[in-house]
Order: structure tokens, then sequence, then C-alpha cells
């Protein structure tokens, strides 16, 4: 069974949109994401705890969706 999770991801010209992927674990979404996008860099991978989304974000794993429009929540950080 998948999660949703949100990614930050940023590339030479700068932050992309809010990005989610669907994976069995944070782990397997970060290589996903990697895969995807490997010129860029994953600064964060997190289960979205109030980011809520009426948009397409996949159902099998390894869906991986820009949310055009939408950038990362700062609800989002990683907390430490």
């Amino acid at each position: 069974m998948t999660r949703l999770f949100i990614a930050r991801i940023r590339s030479a010209q700068g932050e992309r949109p809010l990005v989610t992927v669907r994976a069995a674990a944070e782990g397997e979404a970060r290589l996903f994401l990697e895969a995807h996008y490997p010129d860029d860099t994953v600064e964060a991978v997190v289960e979205p705890e109030e980011w809520v989304s009426d948009a397409d974000t996949g159902t099998a794993p390894g869906d991986i969706r820009e949310q055009a429009g939408v950038w990362w929540p700062a609800s989002a950080e990683p907390r430490l």
C-alpha cells in the first residue's frame, strides 16, 4: 500500500512547485524522486500533515506529480 509524500525539489533554475509522490516509505519516495529528477536536489520529503489537495496525486508506487502553482508549505518543514 502506498502513502502520499510531498517533496521540496530545487533545480538549477530554482525551486520547483510542490511535488507529490506515492511510496511505501519515505526512503522509497526519495529514491523515486532522485531517479525522476537526477540533476536536481531533493531538499525534503515528508508526509503531508495539514496540506490538502484536490489535484491528482496518483495511486501507484512511484507516481510523481508536480502540483503547478502550489509551493512548499511552511507547516511541512521537517522537525528536528
